[in-house]
């Protein structure tokens, strides 16, 4: 390795990666039904970014041609896409599949092939029928569990056969705790402020389990494909390694971020003992507010994961907070997290770029969950709309991928793959149109919606085509 040049396998895949609502537009066309994003982003009270929603996007559901031709010229191998499940199942309860949002997404995955490019398919990146969330209460319902089972096994049936990667939930994490402990996101309840996000995780983490095994046994002996899901977590270190209240509280702030998934998918089928004798001191006696599973549920959570899919960011410096008297989630964590003012800043206020991060958060996934494949499934960075000179996010792309070279040729860890959020700028959530994380500028006042290529473009072609840094 020439000096100052960082190297990646020769089979290692580079992707980029966008979701269905942030992209693709078309909110009512072909069939398909409302999601709860669809009303969520007309009531202007709960945007940031008011009057900004994902009615039209990227008008991806008309323009796919055109991202797939950037793709194409930028070289990439694989391609991480989103399914909308109201443009396959309009309506969950009645059960009747929408032909045409079937065919669309049949379009979409036969010209990706064409173009040489595999397609990595999420099936659940946050944009929920709207009718589930109504009649029979979302995430935080058990109910929802076979409802997802069915548009899963749908489908597996209709892409499975030239869809080999499948990743069940993007970022349960966040979709719980903006969506069902704050009101920050879709479905904007707080029901679960003061319990915790709990009983909404206990929920999404079984719904994964049972598509995973459906998956195994009835689709993988002739798909032969794979199916995971995939996790946000910054790293997270003591904001005093010397003082034993910081480090405990890095342990808890790790657990309730990534513990109530990684550990009943990849460790033992349950949540981390730690976690459960907090939360039941803390519950009424014989009620903790942490749901326990059956024997059952442990079996086919545990091992329900192919490979570790994760969304890396930025890192937290994690300091205690001491609020133990406080009833509820808040003293369940008793902790605060903090930033270092040295580390440089993205448009977005909780985006730190902190490379040396990703290094540590990929060690300990190797040595706490048993050396699994990892994919990381999103890294990026924000600039401001209309900016093509991105020196900041080409700076803060070297870095990571710097680091992700040392972490997997020197600390040897099973990094496979590398999908940069976003191919285009897109709809951010709450925040709308403010935040661009694209590596494509989007003129989101232009009806046409023309891609432009930002400098990032050619750094990221480089890599790719080069397979070095």
């Amino acid at each position: 390795m020439a000096e100052g040049t960082h190297s990646f396998p020769s089979d290692f895949v580079w992707g980029t990666a966008t979701a269905s609502y942030q992209i693709e537009g078309a909110w009512d066309q072909d069939g398909k039904g409302l999601s709860i994003w669809d009303v969520f982003t007309h009531d202007a009270s709960l945007m940031q970014d008011k009057g900004a929603s994902g009615d039209v996007a990227c008008d991806s559901y008309n323009k796919y041609p055109e991202d797939i031709a950037l793709m194409k010229d930028l070289g990439v191998s694989s391609y991480r896409m989103s399914l909308a499940w109201p443009r396959i199942i309009p309506d969950p309860i009645s059960g009747e599949v929408n032909e045409k949002g079937v065919a669309f997404y049949n379009r979409v995955i036969d010209a990706l092939l064409d173009a040489g490019i595999e397609p990595s398919v999420t099936l659940y990146h946050w944009d929920l029928p709207l009718v589930l969330e109504e009649k029979v209460g979302g995430w935080a319902s058990e109910d929802i569990i076979p409802y997802f089972l069915k548009y899963a096994d749908v489908c597996f049936d209709r892409f499975g056969d030239r869809v080999k990667f499948w990743i069940t939930f993007n970022e349960p994490d966040i979709f719980i705790d903006h969506g069902y402990v704050l009101d920050w996101h879709a479905p904007g309840r707080a029901d679960f402020k003061d319990i915790g996000p709990y009983p909404v995780s206990f929920n999404v983490v079984r719904a994964h389990g049972k598509a995973y095994r459906l998956y195994d046994e009835k689709y993988r002996p002739t798909q032969k494909g794979r199916i995971g899901i995939t996790l946000n977590c910054d790293w997270s270190q003591p904001k005093d390694p010397s003082n034993p209240a910081d480090v405990e509280a890095r342990l808890r702030y790790f657990q309730i971020k990534i513990g109530l998934f990684t550990n009943p998918i990849f460790v033992n089928g349950d949540y981390p003992e730690e976690l459960k004798e907090r939360i039941s001191s803390r519950s009424e006696p014989g009620k903790s507010r942490l749901p326990t599973f059956t024997e059952e549920e442990k079996a086919y959570l545990k091992g329900s994961s192919d490979f570790f899919g994760l969304n890396y960011y930025t890192t937290r410096l994690v300091a205690s907070k001491p609020m133990e008297d406080t009833p509820g989630y808040l003293g369940d964590k008793s902790y605060e997290g903090q930033t270092d003012p040295s580390w440089p800043r993205a448009v977005s206020n909780w985006l730190y770029s902190v490379p040396w991060g990703l290094r540590k958060l990929l060690g300990t996934i190797k040595n706490d969950f048993g050396d699994p494949d990892i994919y990381i499934t999103e890294n990026g960075f924000t600039t401001q709309p209309g900016v093509l000179h991105d020196p900041d996010r080409i700076q803060y792309l070297r870095e990571h991928l710097t680091e992700l070279s040392k972490a997997i040729n020197e600390d040897k860890c099973r990094v496979r793959g590398y999908y940069l959020w976003s191919l285009i700028d897109n709809f951010e959530w709450h925040q709308g149109y403010k935040e661009r994380f694209g590596i494509y500028s989007i003129d989101f006042s232009d009806p046409a919606r023309p891609r432009t290529p930002k400098d990032s473009v050619a750094f990221y072609r480089q890599v790719v085509q080069s397979g070095k840094v």
